[in-house]
């Protein structure tokens, strides 16, 4: 499809409205739904379209994208009565950008296939920070010639794009890079905590290990904000819960044993339900530091003190 193409968007959170605003600076035309139309205000100033529905969305569209919360969500807003497959003209496409089940997007393809349209399985990875620079990296699976006919539309939102393979695909490459970011964040937190408790200026160390082998975009941007005492989410904790239990879901379909996978998974959801769920991932730091009785305090001139 050309650059002309109209464009449909569901979903307006953290990482979609930056994301569509992205799109439509892109100079792709936008018709919008998002559960809350208040969430949406800014793309309508901008002279985007709203829609009552995601069927609606689709009836003004050439592609659809789609970046929700949770797999049952993207089910309703893509085979719902009002899922935008009601709404949509064969040729169409469909991108779903939302962390899911690889199931459901096979299950989203065949869907389309059967009515002439084409289904994309496209998560990102790159966080808040990505998602309002267009530097996100996207894994993209179902149909490829879908895919080619959608890169114009990606290219404006992200700065990678990897074709993973068939439908499915695309949310496999995504659930092994949050495996890879439960690491992370443990050696992001413990190695921030370590150097707080033996007395180090923290922002000082810092600025030296974001440079080194030890650094990662994880540490220079959510080890910035743990220094700033910023637990506001550039990603949800109840979201991480959700992409750890879906990989940890296809580690039992696969036989495979993952132990750090695992004891993030357990980390994380004892901050869920203690009420943190709404705080960024980096909220880490203050779960380990109460398991050796400490606080994790707000960095003086630089240097955070216990």
């Amino acid at each position: 499809m050309s650059e002309k193409m109209r464009a449909g968007w569901i979903g307006t959170g953290v990482m979609g409205l930056p994301m569509a605003r992205n799109l439509m600076a892109a100079g792709f035309s936008l018709t919008v739904y998002n559960r809350s139309r208040d969430k949406a205000a800014p793309l309508l100033e901008a002279g985007a379209e709203w829609a009552d529905t995601p069927r609606d969305v689709a009836i003004a569209s050439d592609i659809v994208f789609s970046i929700v919360g949770y797999p049952q969500d993207v089910a309703t807003v893509i085979l719902g009565d009002c899922g935008a497959l009601k709404g949509l003209r064969k040729g169409g496409i469909l991108c779903d950008m939302t962390t899911s089940s690889p199931e459901l997007a096979r299950r989203i393809a065949a869907a389309a296939s059967n009515d002439g349209c084409f289904a994309l399985d496209a998560p990102v990875t790159g966080g808040d920070v990505g998602a309002r620079d267009a530097t996100l990296s996207i894994f993209v699976g179902g149909d490829e010639q879908a895919c080619e006919r959608a890169r114009h539309c990606l290219e404006a939102i992200g700065k990678k794009i990897l074709y993973c393979g068939p439908a499915g695909h695309g949310q496999q490459a995504k659930l092994a890079n949050q495996i890879a970011v439960a690491g992370v964040m443990f050696s992001v937190c413990e190695s921030m905590l370590y150097a707080r408790q033996a007395g180090l200026d923290v922002g000082a160390w810092l600025e030296l290990v974001v440079s080194g082998a030890a650094g990662s975009v994880a540490m220079n941007n959510l080890g910035r904000r743990i220094l700033e005492d910023n637990f506001q989410p550039g990603f949800y904790i109840d979201h991480f819960v959700k992409d750890l239990g879906l990989c940890l879901e296809e580690c039992r379909a696969m036989q495979l044993v993952l132990p750090g996978a695992t004891l993030a998974d357990e980390f994380y959801r004892m901050m869920q339900a203690q009420g943190e769920g709404k705080l960024g991932t980096q909220n880490l730091i203050n779960c380990l530091a109460a398991l050796s009785g400490k606080k994790w305090r707000q960095p003086e001139n630089g240097a955070a003190k216990a």
